[in-house]
């Protein structure tokens, strides 16, 4: 046999791979190898690992082109690339940073003057009038979300009847961006379920916020899961709580995709309404990089665009089933959302954004795909 009959030409993964194709059969398609058969079935896993670094590059490529994507801006196509567009594109820049920009800003520092100015003296002259004081003070919340959505040019389409207070209830949705909850709360006052923050959102999260019953966390805290999911039975089980509001995908995702839900929302034993948002990316993409950008980079990229222009829709309740887990539920609400707001839907958990694999874990899933591949192979050539 010749040197060029024996040879391997190993996998090569591409960049735009498909989520519906299975990774062993695109190893298949590019692993060519034309030994006798008899070699073939003879090939031990040894022999296989001995390319696990080509292997563990190929699989690991698939899942991270299939995996990062969901958290990847995906800008749109240039349309000043000519000598009669570039001027048009020169006067829109100097609209939205010259005229706009400077607008919305001073509505937008209006905005928490007035807020500012009444909510101090709300919050610390009616503490012994505690009913009146929260309603005034989740007026004074939706008034300053209001004014960041003003300050947008947000162009918002509520589909559905409006979230009321009600026992045992909570409302999950998909997670763009920081603002989906500034867009939710600006017509209904929500306790959300947040992580912490630094800087001047930390702030809004300990007083404003906190004044509604938003529970925070810090994600890399284990004893702060703990109290978190103790701080939710408590709130749902309370009837004078604000509508809880839970974002079980748990990170910011492109708007393209929706990844796993989280089970905590889907075990409390509440009616679950599933909210679906869905932004237009014509004058801008609303998904929020956190590694990239703060918070406020983002509101700023938000400000100096043409327009925020969003859908959601407030869907019908469901409660969990008599022979369905909490992960069923959740995997059956989350197929609702995305088919309502036309997002694909992935099987990736949105903290592995935060937590990759260890080497160990990468390598017992490395020996289980070479030992899938030559049982593969051997059934196909015995």
């Amino acid at each position: 046999m010749s040197h060029e009959k024996n040879t391997i030409r190993y996998p090569r993964v591409e960049s735009e791979m498909d989520f519906s194709r299975d990774p062993l059969e695109v190893l298949e398609a590019e692993l060519v190898m034309e030994p006798p058969k008899s070699e073939l079935t003879k090939m031990l896993l040894s022999n296989l690992l001995d390319i696990s670094p080509i292997l563990n590059e190929a699989a690991s490529a698939i899942i991270d082109d299939s995996f990062t994507r969901c958290f990847k801006s995906n800008p749109p196509e240039r349309w000043n690339w000519n000598i009669y567009l570039f001027p048009l594109w020169c006067l829109g820049v100097v609209i939205r940073y010259g005229i706009l920009f400077p607008v919305r800003l001073l509505l937008l520092t209006g905005g928490w003057l007035i807020f500012l100015a009444c909510f101090y003296p709300v919050h610390n002259l009616l503490k012994d009038h505690d009913k009146l004081r929260r309603k005034l003070e989740r007026g004074l919340v939706e008034f300053l979300c209001g004014a960041f959505v003003a300050s947008w040019t947000g162009v918002i389409k509520y589909h559905g009847p409006r979230p009321t207070s009600r026992p045992k209830q909570v409302f999950v949705a998909n997670h763009t961006s920081m603002i989906d909850f500034i867009i939710l709360e600006q017509t209904t006052a929500f306790a959300c379920i947040m992580q912490k923050h630094p800087g001047w959102v930390g702030w809004l999260q300990t007083l404003p916020l906190d004044s509604l019953g938003c529970i925070m966390f810090n994600r890399n805290e284990a004893q702060d899961r703990l109290l978190v999911a103790k701080k939710l039975r408590e709130h749902v089980e309370n009837p004078e709580s604000n509508p809880l509001l839970i974002f079980p995908e748990g990170t910011c995702v492109n708007n393209e995709y929706v990844v796993m839900f989280k089970k905590g929302a889907f075990e409390l034993g509440c009616t679950v309404y599933p909210i679906a948002m869905k932004y237009n990316k014509i004058f801008v993409d609303a998904f929020w990089n956190s590694r990239k950008q703060s918070f406020t980079q983002h509101l700023l990229r938000l400000m100096t665009s043409w327009a925020v222009v969003c859908d959601v829709w407030y869907m019908e309740p469901q409660t969990i089933l008599p022979d369905e887990t909490p992960i069923e539920f959740a995997e059956r609400v989350r197929n609702l959302i995305g088919e309502r707001a036309g997002i694909k839907m992935v099987p990736w958990d949105g903290y592995l954004k935060y937590q990759r694999p260890s080497p160990k874990l990468k390598q017992k899933k490395q020996q289980e795909l070479a030992q899938v591949i030559i049982r593969h192979l051997e059934e196909k050539f015995a």
